[in-house]
C-alpha cells in the first residue's frame, strides 16, 4: 500500500487541490430478499440494508479522520430492483423506492442506487415495471437514483428500451417541475454500464459481484490542474506527451489514495474490497473543475476546436496512472464532463462554446456521456430518444461505456438557467433541434450488434 513519502506527497493536495475520496459506496446483494409478498420483501429489504450500512458513516469518518482525508460522500448500492422485485407491480416498487429512502435516511448515507433495470435484449415484466415507476420514485425521494442499460457491444441497442425512456425522462421532469425537472438527475441511462460504479446516478450492484463490498469513487480534477500548472510554471515549453505523464503521475498517487481509504474501511466493516474508480468527477467549487485543466492545457475553454483529442490524451492518462497504480481499477475511472456540475464547463455552455453536437463529440473518448445537460423542457419524447440512441451507438460501437443524463427543465427555453441546488450545481439550457427523428424512433426493434461484438 502507500509508502510513508507518498502518504507526504499528498499533504499539499489534501490542503489546497481538492484532493478527496469522493465516494465510498457499500454495495449490498439483495437478491437474496425476494418474496411473493411485497411487504415481507420490502422488510427484508430494511433489515439487510441497515444491518451491513448501519456502520458506514461512522466507519468513513473515523478512516478519514486517520488519514486526513475527507470522505466526502458515503453511499449505497443494491442489486437492480427490477430483478429482485421482478414479481410486484410498479405501484409496489414505488413503495420499494420510497422504502430505499427512508433507509437510506436512517443510515445517513447521500444517495441510494440500484432502482434499476438492464434491458439491453428485451424487456421484461419486471423491467416494464420499473421504468413505469421512475418518474414517481425518483420525483417523491430525494437520495433515491435509477439506471436503466438499454444497448450493448454484445446486444446491439434495444430501441423499444430507447424510446420507453425517452418518455419516461419527460415524464420525470414533469413529475419534478418545481424543482426544474430534479428527478431526471438522478437518471443515467446506460450503454454498456458496469457492474461496480460507485459513483451516482448510474451506481448499482451487478448480479456477479459479492454478497457486500466497498468501491471507492476518488476524484482529483483540482489536484491535475495544479500538477499541469507547476510543471508548465517551472518550464512552458513542455510538450503534450511529457505533460501526459504528469497527468499519469498524478493519477498513481491518487488512485494510491482511494485504494487505502477503501480497503481499510472494508476491512472494519468485515466486507470484500472490490474496486477503486478513479474518475475526475468535479464539483461546483472554483479549483475542483475538469473544464479548467483544458485552460491549463492551452485552450481557451472547452468546447473549442482541439477539446476532443485534449480529453483524449486527458482520459487515457488517467486510466494508464490508475492501472499502474492498481490491480483493482473500476468503475468509469477517467473525466466526467457533467455540464452542471462543473463551474468551468456550465460557463463553457452559457459562452456557446459547448453544443449539444460538441458535447456528443466529447463523449467518444470521455468516461460517460452526456451528462447533466439542461435542455428545452418542450422537447419531445422522440427527439430525447434519438439524443440517446446517438449515445448509445457511440458506446456499443467502440466498447466502451456510455450514458446520457437528460434533464428537460420544463417550462424553461434555451439560453435560460436551470437550477438544481447542492452538488448538482446550475447549467444554462442547451438548444436541441426539434422534430426531425420521430419516425426513426417509433420504428423500434433492436439495432444489432456491431461486427466488433463477434470476438470469441
Amino acid at each position: 500500500m502507500l509508502t510513508e513519502r507518498e502518504i507526504l506527497s499528498t499533504l499539499e493536495m489534501l490542503k489546497s487541490e481538492h484532493l478527496d475520496v469522493r465516494t465510498v459506496t457499500l454495495g449490498v446483494s439483495l437478491l437474496d430478499c425476494s418474496s411473493h409478498d411485497a411487504d415481507v420483501f420490502r422488510g427484508r429489504v430494511r433489515t439487510k440494508i441497515l444491518t451491513l450500512a448501519g456502520g458506514l458513516v461512522k466507519v468513513c469518518n473515523e478512516v478519514g479522520d486517520k488519514y486526513g482525508i475527507p470522505v466526502v460522500n458515503k453511499r449505497i448500492s443494491v442489486s437492480p430492483v427490477a430483478v429482485i422485485g421482478a414479481g410486484f407491480s410498479s405501484k409496489e416498487l414505488v413503495k420499494t423506492a420510497r422504502l430505499m429512502d427512508e433507509v437510506a435516511a436512517d443510515a445517513g448515507i447521500d444517495f441510494i442506487g440500484g432502482f434499476s433495470a438492464l434491458v439491453e435484449k428485451g424487456l421484461a415484466r419486471g423491467d416494464l415495471a420499473l421504468i413505469e415507476a421512475i418518474p414517481e420514485a425518483l420525483s417523491e425521494t430525494k437520495r433515491v437514483c435509477a439506471s436503466v442499460n438499454v444497448a450493448s457491444t454484445r446486444a446491439g441497442i434495444n430501441m423499444d428500451a430507447v424510446y420507453l425512456m425517452g418518455k419516461t425522462i419527460r415524464s420525470a421532469a414533469l413529475a419534478s417541475a418545481s424543482s426544474d425537472g430534479l428527478a431526471c438527475a438522478k437518471l443515467c441511462v446506460f450503454a454498456n454500464i458496469p457492474q461496480d460504479i460507485p459513483f451516482m446516478a448510474g451506481a448499482y450492484l451487478g448480479i456477479g459481484e459479492p454478497d457486500a463490498v466497498i468501491n471507492v469513487g476518488v476524484s482529483g480534477p483540482g489536484v491535475v490542474k495544479k500538477a499541469i500548472d507547476r510543471a508548465r510554471a517551472v518550464s512552458n515549453d513542455l510538450h503534450l506527451g511529457r505533460l501526459s505523464e504528469i497527468i499519469k503521475r498524478t493519477a498513481y498517487k491518487v488512485t494510491r489514495v482511494g485504494e487505502l481509504i477503501g480497503r481499510e474501511v472494508a476491512a472494519r466493516l468485515g466486507v470484500p474490497f472490490g474496486v477503486v474508480d478513479l474518475s475526475l468527477a468535479p464539483t461546483p467549487n472554483v479549483g475542483d473543475s475538469v473544464g479548467e485543466i483544458f485552460q491549463s492545457l492551452g485552450l481557451g475553454s472547452i468546447g473549442v476546436p482541439g477539446s476532443t483529442a485534449l480529453l483524449a490524451m486527458l482520459n487515457d492518462a488517467v486510466k494508464k496512472g490508475g492501472a499502474f497504480a492498481s490491480s483493482y481499477v473500476g468503475g468509469l475511472s477517467g473525466a466526467f464532463i457533467p455540464v452542471s456540475e462543473d463551474l468551468n464547463i456550465a460557463e463553457a455552455a452559457e459562452k456557446g462554446f459547448l453544443s449539444i453536437e460538441k458535447l456528443e463529440a466529447l463523449t467518444s473518448v470521455c468516461s460517460v456521456g452526456l451528462d447533466m445537460v439542461a435542455i428545452p423542457g418542450d422537447t419531445s419524447a422522440e427527439t430525447i430518444s434519438a439524443i440517446i440512441a446517438d449515445e448509445m451507438a457511440i458506446g456499443v460501437v467502440n466498447k466502451k461505456t456510455t450514458a446520457t443524463r437528460l434533464i428537460p427543465v420544463p417550462g424553461k427555453k434555451a439560453g435560460e438557467k436551470a437550477f438544481f441546488g447542492g452538488l448538482l450545481g446550475e447549467a444554462t439550457i442547451i438548444g436541441v433541434r426539434d422534430g426531425q427523428s420521430s419516425d426513426f424512433v417509433r420504428m423500434g426493434g433492436r439495432i444489432p450488434a456491431p461486427i466488433q461484438s463477434l470476438v470469441n
